[in-house]
């Protein structure tokens, strides 16, 4: 398997790009995330993903490591291709890929375009074990962090706001703020209502 190229970047666009190395050019796919971190300059390095099937070999590349393990987690799940995990990973970074998994936050990954609510629950499903694992991410803080949420919910319906309305709203400040308290969560989300 390939695991990394490193040479001169030829060509560069939103979904891939062309790397000369010692003069073959190698085109691979990239994420919107891979593409915001690409050095200006001649001299690029991709960790790459090789995905071989019946009718082609498509090259992956990612900046980072952390990158190339969560796509290479999101393709393990049934129903989510190589083209969907890249998606996911334009849309959101990787460490909301991983903490929307691993705080069970189905709402974050269904925001995905192309992603219902079955995909989003079967990749939860799929992978939240794996990745409180490989992560170390403390299961202690996500029942915690659900916890402020909850409360930061209840407060805002004896407010008089809409349950729908201010999940949403508090899904996305518990998404951007992973660790806020529920003063912070209602605070935030008095600001948006």
């Amino acid at each position: 398997m390939i695991t990394h190229i490193q040479g001169k970047l030829v060509e560069k666009n939103l979904t891939d790009v062309v790397i000369d190395c010692n003069g073959i050019g190698y085109h691979i796919n990239i994420s919107l995330h891979t593409y915001s971190q690409i050095p200006e300059g001649e001299n690029l390095k991709l960790y790459t993903y090789l995905q071989i099937k019946e009718d082609s070999h498509t090259l992956y590349g990612f900046m980072s490591i952390a990158e190339r393990e969560i796509f290479k987690l999101l393709i393990s799940v049934s129903g989510v291709g190589s083209s969907t995990a890249r998606t996911m990973l334009s849309s959101l970074t990787p460490k909301q890929v991983r903490e929307g998994i691993a705080h069970d936050d189905v709402a974050l990954i269904q925001s995905i375009k192309g992603i219902g609510a079955k995909t989003a629950a079967r990749v939860i499903l799929d992978l939240k074990d794996k990745v409180l694992k490989v992560y170390d991410i403390d299961e202690l803080s996500v029942v915690e962090n659900n916890t402020h949420k909850d409360e930061a919910l209840s407060a805002l319906e004896v407010l008089g706001f809409a349950r729908k309305q201010a999940e949403r709203v508090v899904e996305k400040i518990v998404a951007n703020q992973p660790d806020a308290n529920v003063e912070v969560i209602i605070k935030a989300a008095l600001k948006n209502l």
